[in-house]
């Protein structure tokens, strides 16, 4: 049975590379948010865009965090992140600059954003036990090929560290 996952990325820079990770059969996401219905999301406040992240992370047992070039920066991703890890759930944090846009252009890595968080009542960084996977290979389709032959084990690890934590 697939993993329900929350998808949580830079919906500006990343959605299309996002789509083709979401493409994958493993899993089982939050439906699709085009951008339409995202704008009309954010058009109206954080209330909004807070009941959306709340509707969409119900059920779900890991927050899967696609990681572009200004993924880290995101409020929202952080948010969607310790939301994820405070009610319990996995979270696991996968690059996906080496994903080709809707122009076929690839990005450049970005900061990891499980940096930017701390849990517990610690100074602890979340990236200390909540795992960043950087896809093998020099180029999209060999990228893509490592996220699909191990997301779901790399989400089964997510699981199993939040659980031990």
């Amino acid at each position: 049975m697939a993993r329900r996952v929350f998808f949580s990325f830079h919906f500006a820079n990343d959605f299309w590379r996002t789509q083709q990770v979401r493409n994958i059969n493993a899993l089982e996401g939050q439906a699709l948010c085009t951008p339409n219905a995202w704008e009309e999301v954010k058009r109206k406040g954080s209330a909004s865009i807070e009941k959306w992240i709340d509707d969409n992370l119900y059920g779900k047992s890991c927050v899967v965090v696609l990681v572009g070039s200004e993924t880290a920066s995101r409020p929202w991703v952080r948010h969607e992140i310790v939301k994820g890890w405070d009610a319990g759930k996995g979270v696991l944090a996968i690059r996906v600059h080496k994903l080709l846009n809707n122009n076929g252009v690839a990005a450049t890595a970005g900061d990891n954003p499980l940096d930017k968080i701390t849990f517990g009542n610690t100074t602890r960084k979340l990236s200390a036990v909540a795992p960043l996977k950087a896809p093998a290979g020099a180029d999209s389709k060999a990228a893509y090929a490592t996220i699909k032959d191990n997301i779901e084990a790399w989400i089964e690890e997510a699981i199993a560290i939040r659980n031990a934590n």
